[in-house]
């Protein structure tokens, strides 16, 4: 512990040195430094999801240093600095875990999450949703909105009623689609409701994969990550054969595709 204080110690000091005499880091605001943070924290979701722990270990040292740097700049202001906001976080989850800290108890982890957002209701916030962030991407977003109302007991029975809901929305979908004539230009009436169904089987099927333990958003990654070496191989391979992708037909294509599928999942020597 006392080699752990010691480097944060360091890290202060030379967060200090830096505000004071590096051209960039004196110009820093709390609006510049956002995107930047934005983007290390994408970074660092990378890097755990390739399971690339020194990455990791990297970008968490990044985020570390924004942290000081936000807190640098409160202190400026005025507003605030690194103290208060150890204090605070400390304070946050003492209040927020009083099955450890208290004399509250509780069964398993479900239990712990609706506790949180109890406890969130009477510490100020008004509404149940009121804590979700509005800038989150959209799949992420929906994610965490329904494990918010999950928290107050708003959620599914039995979480095999979703595959009836979600065979509700493909119908729904699908009669939408026969329905529309025309191009968007001349129809828009149309592909907004062609848009809303999209927008409802999406947040149902997040709200499958959240029933049965899965997070989408590293469900979709992975997935990503995946067709992403599949065509790379693809088009790694047609060019060793002197052609380009267009000059493919689909079958050499899809022969190719079941080749990078037999390649890429064969186990590592």
């Amino acid at each position: 512990m006392k080699k752990t204080l010691e480097a944060f110690g360091e890290l202060l000091t030379i967060m200090d040195r830096l505000r004071a005499e590096c051209p960039w880091d004196k110009e820093q605001t709390f609006e510049s430094l956002r995107r930047l943070t934005i983007e290390e924290t994408y970074e660092l979701a990378d890097a755990i999801i390739k399971e690339e722990t020194e990455d990791m270990k990297d970008e968490l040292g990044d985020l570390l240093l924004h942290i000081v740097f936000y807190s640098k700049i409160g202190s400026e202001t005025g507003d605030f600095d690194i103290l208060d906001v150890i204090e605070t976080i400390n304070q946050k989850l003492v209040y927020r875990h009083p099955h450890i800290f208290g004399d509250v108890k509780v069964g398993n982890a479900d239990e712990v999450k609706q506790n949180w957002e109890e406890l969130k209701l009477r510490q100020g916030n008004r509404t149940v949703l009121g804590g979700v962030p509005k800038s989150l991407p959209a799949l992420v977003k929906a994610n965490r909105i329904q494990e918010k109302v999950r928290g107050v007991g708003f959620d599914w029975e039995v979480k095999e009623q979703i595959w009836e809901k979600l065979d509700e929305e493909v119908s729904e979908l699908q009669k939408e689609l026969k329905k529309t004539k025309g191009t968007r230009d001349n129809n828009p009436e149309s592909y907004q409701k062609i848009e809303e169904e999209f927008g409802d089987l999406f947040f149902t099927i997040i709200n499958a994969a959240r029933l049965y333990g899965i997070d989408p958003e590293n469900a979709l990654e992975r997935t990503n990550i995946k067709f992403i070496e599949r065509f790379n191989y693809l088009e790694k391979t047609a060019h060793q054969n002197g052609k380009t992708l267009k000059e493919l037909s689909m079958d050499e294509m899809d022969t190719l595709w079941e080749e990078a599928k037999k390649v890429l999942n064969k186990p590592l020597p």
